[in-house]
């Protein structure tokens, strides 16, 4: 019996080092998509940002987007 559960223990800890290294690879590409996605809003114009707005189906929310500063002449800093 020992020998049974000795080897479903060692099984289980197997599995949640594989499932913490999963969890770690996809917080590290999580904050790489919302470092990317940042910048990306950054760089858009007002323009591009109201088109895809617009394309996004009515049941997704939109989320709010900081607003950059302008520099003179009107275009996204």
């Amino acid at each position: 019996m020992d020998l049974v559960k000795n080897h479903l223990m060692y099984a289980v800890r197997e599995e949640v080092e594989i499932l913490k290294e999963q969890i770690r690879e996809l917080v590290e590409k999580n904050s790489q998509l919302e470092r990317e996605n940042t910048l990306l809003k950054t760089l858009a114009s007002p323009e591009q940002l109201e088109k895809f707005q617009s394309r996004l189906s009515p049941e997704e929310p939109v989320p709010e987007s900081p607003q950059a500063p302008e520099a003179p002449g009107g275009s996204a800093v």
